[in-house]
């Protein structure tokens, strides 16, 4: 790890200059619905506490990754760098227009309407809460944040640092009076394998409740294999099975807190890796547009 210049956090590899062509073509609307940017810490600020550093990574670059893969929408997660300030989101959203971009919010836990209101206007859809990384309230938020969300339609979404946690509080969940969202297919890891209690929690709670989603996203971190991740297919293969009306597809681009000798992942690598292990058109399909579209309101 590259430590910053005052010790608070690891600094980020770059994001890769260029990516390669998918040998599959995506679908129109194929939506990016986990990734993030990071642009110039004088007008947007990073948090003292945080997880890691991030270098710029800005829009620029994120929708030259998005030609050549083939994305064409977006739903940009307000980076946990950035605590509560959701202005560099915003100002993304509001550059591309919210026929093309949505946006999850980092909240600070006295949140009014008003400021609600604010961001539902701005293209905001969702809460995200973190035991991984600092910077957002953690998963004992959830039912205080639902009150406050309840009224504008808007989700909460979970990140956990191990599955197990969801096999914890899986009870809680079922009861939780908004939607739920999984990032990165539960935050399982390969060599645990579609068994693990969490990710199985997480399989019954998208089969019972109507209003429960979870992203393929981000599986690269979560291979115990190496080279093509291939532990994660089985892992992806039960999802798929269980509710292919509730998925959703993420690049987690610009791949942060990946730190030397990490090796930053090929988007364009990583949609082949998505369609070899999704082989139905039609439900990948369902995952890259129909289902974003549902969850984040974009137009038909």
């Amino acid at each position: 790890m590259t430590p910053t210049e005052d010790g608070a956090a690891p600094v980020c590899l770059p994001p890769r200059q260029q990516v390669s062509r998918p040998r599959w073509t995506l679908p129109p609307g194929a939506t990016d619905c986990h990734c993030h940017v990071y642009d110039d810490p004088l007008r947007y600020p990073l948090v003292a506490q945080r997880s890691y550093t991030p270098v710029r990574a800005d829009l620029e670059q994120y929708l030259a990754m998005c030609e050549q893969v083939g994305l064409s929408r977006t739903v940009q997660v307000s980076a946990s760098v950035y605590g509560a300030d959701n202005r560099l989101t915003l100002d993304v959203i509001a550059r591309l227009g919210q026929h093309r971009a949505r946006g999850v919010a980092g909240l600070p836990s006295d949140v009014t309407a008003e400021q609600l209101d604010t961001l539902h206007a701005g293209g905001m859809r969702g809460v995200r809460v973190s035991t991984h990384v600092k910077g957002y309230g953690g998963t004992q938020a959830i039912a205080h944040f639902a009150g406050r969300i309840r009224p504008f339609g808007w989700h909460v979404q979970v990140h956990v640092a191990q599955a197990d946690e969801i096999a914890q509080l899986e009870d809680e969940l079922l009861r939780v009076p908004v939607p739920l969202v999984f990032d990165h297919l539960g935050c399982v890891r390969g060599s645990e394998g579609p068994a693990n209690a969490g990710f199985q929690a997480m399989l019954r709670l998208l089969r019972g409740r109507d209003d429960c989603w979870a992203k393929i996203s981000s599986w690269y971190r979560r291979s115990d294999a190496g080279g093509q991740n291939e532990d994660m297919a089985l892992i992806v293969g039960a999802l798929v099975d269980a509710r292919p009306d509730r998925l959703v597809f993420g690049t987690n681009w610009p791949h942060p807190a990946l730190h030397a000798p990490a090796t930053v992942p090929d988007d364009g690598e990583l949609i082949d890796q998505f369609v070899r292990w999704v082989p139905d058109e039609n439900i990948r399909r369902r995952i890259l547009v129909d289902n974003p579209a549902a969850l984040y309101g974009f137009p038909g």
